[in-house]
Order: C-alpha cells, then sequence, then structure tokens
C-alpha cells in the first residue's frame, strides 16, 4: 500500500474537477435519486470541504505528526450514518491512516457517493484495505453512527468490542451584533446548508437583549425542505406562535433546540457570561459553536461564521479523538 499522504493528496487532486464531467453528474443525480433530502449543492459542498480541508498534501502531513500509526493492523468496523453526503468519510480516513483495515457500511442513503469514493482510492491503490462490513463477522474496533435506538443496538451487538458511538448533536451561534453582513451570510450558510440535517448545522442563535436580528433571506432548493416548512409555517400560526420567516427556515423564540430541520430557536441574553455559562452545561449536546466572540470556559469548538459546514481535520465529531481511539 502507497503512504497515506500520497494516496488522499491524489483523491484531492481527482476530486478537484468533481462534478464537471458526464460520470460525475451521473452520480450525483443518483445519489438524490437514493436520498430525496440530497441537492446537487449539497454534493458539491461536502466534496469541497473535504478535497480543501481533509486532502491538502501540507495538512495531512502536519495532522498525522501528532499520531504514531500502527504496525500491528486490526479489523475496524465503520457504519456510517446517511444524513449528509460522504458523512462517513472522515472515520474512513482516520482509519486507513491510522494503520488499520477498514470494514465499512455505508447508509443505505449515501451508498452512491461512498462506493464512489472507495473507487476512486482503488484505482489510486489496489492494495487500499477497504472491505465490506459483516454483522455476523468479529471486529477489533467499531466506530457506529446512529440514533438512539440504532446506539442501543449498537452497545449491544459491539458489548466487547472497542468501540465509539456517536448520536445527535446540536450547533448554535453566539452574536453580539457586531457582525457584518458578510458574517451574517455565513450565518446563514451555517443553518440552511444540507437542508438542516447535519450535527454541525445551527439551530439555535443567541443574540443580546434588544437586539434587532436582520438575517439574509434564502431560498429552500430542496422541495422536501420546502413542504416541511410550509407545514411547520401552518402548526405555529394555528399554535398562534410568533415566528419570523427567512426563506429557508422559520426563526422563533425559544430557550429548547427545534423540534423542525426547518426552525432555528433564539435565545436573547444579558451578559456573554451568561451564555458561557450555559455552553458549558450543554456541552455533551453540542457539536460546534459559531462566533467571533472570545468565550471562556467552552470545550466545544468555536469557529467562525460561514465555516460550520467545513470542519477540518481537528474538529472531531462529539469531541473525541478518533485518531487518538485508533491509535
Amino acid at each position: 500500500m502507497k503512504e497515506c499522504v500520497e494516496i488522499f493528496a491524489t483523491l484531492g487532486t481527482r476530486l478537484a474537477a468533481f462534478g464537471h464531467t458526464e460520470r460525475d453528474k451521473a452520480i450525483i443525480a443518483s445519489a438524490i435519486e437514493q436520498n430525496g433530502w440530497f441537492t446537487s449543492e449539497d454534493i458539491l459542498r461536502a466534496v469541497e470541504a473535504i478535497r480543501l480541508e481533509m486532502l491538502d498534501s501540507e495538512k495531512l502531513t502536519l495532522w498525522l505528526s501528532r499520531y504514531t500509526p500502527t504496525t500491528h493492523p486490526r479489523r475496524v468496523a465503520i457504519i456510517m450514518a446517511g444524513n449528509i453526503p460522504l458523512v462517513g468519510f472522515f472515520d474512513l480516513l482516520c482509519t486507513l491512516c491510522s494503520g488499520h483495515h477498514a470494514y465499512i457500511k455505508p447508509s443505505s442513503k449515501d451508498r452512491v457517493l461512498m462506493e464512489y469514493i472507495v473507487e476512486e482510492l482503488r484505482a489510486i491503490d489496489c492494495d487500499i484495505p477497504i472491505y465490506k462490513y459483516n454483522p455476523e463477522e468479529r471486529y477489533d474496533i467499531a466506530i457506529a453512527t446512529g440514533g438512539e435506538q440504532a446506539n442501543d443496538y449498537f452497545r449491544q451487538h459491539f458489548a466487547g468490542t472497542r468501540h465509539l458511538l456517536r448520536g445527535s448533536r446540536h450547533s448554535v451561534a453566539v452574536l453580539d451584533g457586531g457582525e457584518s453582513q458578510e458574517e451574517l451570510c455565513g450565518l446563514v450558510a451555517d443553518i440552511t446548508s444540507y437542508s438542516g440535517l447535519g450535527c454541525r448545522s445551527v439551530s439555535m442563535l443567541f443574540i443580546p437583549e434588544g437586539y434587532s436580528l436582520r438575517l439574509p433571506h434564502s431560498t429552500p432548493h430542496n422541495p422536501k425542505l420546502r413542504n416541511t416548512i410550509r407545514s411547520r409555517r401552518a402548526l405555529l400560526m394555528m399554535q398562534q406562535r410568533n415566528f419570523e420567516e427567512y426563506g429557508a427556515f422559520l426563526a422563533l423564540r425559544s430557550a429548547e433546540f427545534p423540534e423542525s430541520l426547518a426552525e432555528v430557536s433564539i435565545q436573547t441574553y444579558n451578559t456573554i457570561a451568561d451564555v458561557e455559562t450555559w455552553l458549558a452545561e450543554h456541552r455533551d449536546q453540542l457539536q460546534c459553536v459559531v462566533s467571533h466572540t472570545n468565550l471562556r470556559g467552552t470545550t466545544t469548538n468555536v469557529i467562525p461564521f460561514g465555516r460550520a459546514q467545513y470542519p477540518t481535520l481537528y474538529d472531531y465529531a462529539d469531541g473525541v479523538d478518533t485518531m487518538a481511539l485508533l491509535t
């Protein structure tokens, strides 16, 4: 097998033109047919984020310098989610770069794109150790992502196996009133990308008391999201609840995370210390925090506006260092 950095940097080069050939367009169309929540814009965004943040040769080299790959490969089962395009890619990258063999189970909602990536990797190196997961076989390590019921099953199924299980998380944004128009546009992208289905999709905003929130309007490209917004709007009106419309989402005052992906909750605060206390108390529910404010006392990733959907090699899901687990 070739060096890990060489393999994935080559993959990045191959993905630079993704979406322009007839073959790529057919793959995108097939992926959308398989999962009605995917759009071509979301697929291209996911590929771009992976290429720019995870497949750059220098970034990969610096990231891997922190770890020592194993010389005794283990069998690693990877049970992937399918809520957003290629969401399971990073676990595959970590497994291979740590020196192990990957046994993958792509989600039925994201099988087309993941199989395309695996095909590209095998074209780069025919010896790359990627295999099909078989639930009847035993594995040394398991990484699985799913909902509460799925994780209950994984805990039983992998009871005797070293495992990392991930569930649902939320992301929030903290505004101080001094955001530029560019930052507000970035925040809308953080909210609306992938129809709000990702754990890194912002679903709650903290704004200063008395601040008049004015976000740019956006258009929901996905027909399934448009239908959801229409249904939620009708329900909120029937319940006589106040809300604001921003095109691709509805915003309403609430101290709870929204019930629907078509909504964003808004909380007001008096001091930034109040927000820091809330973040500390809810750290186990959070994936990332978007802000340009210096937030103290939080272990959750704080990232700039517009970058929530571009996780870096160091942005481990649920704050758990996957490479440390594997190495």
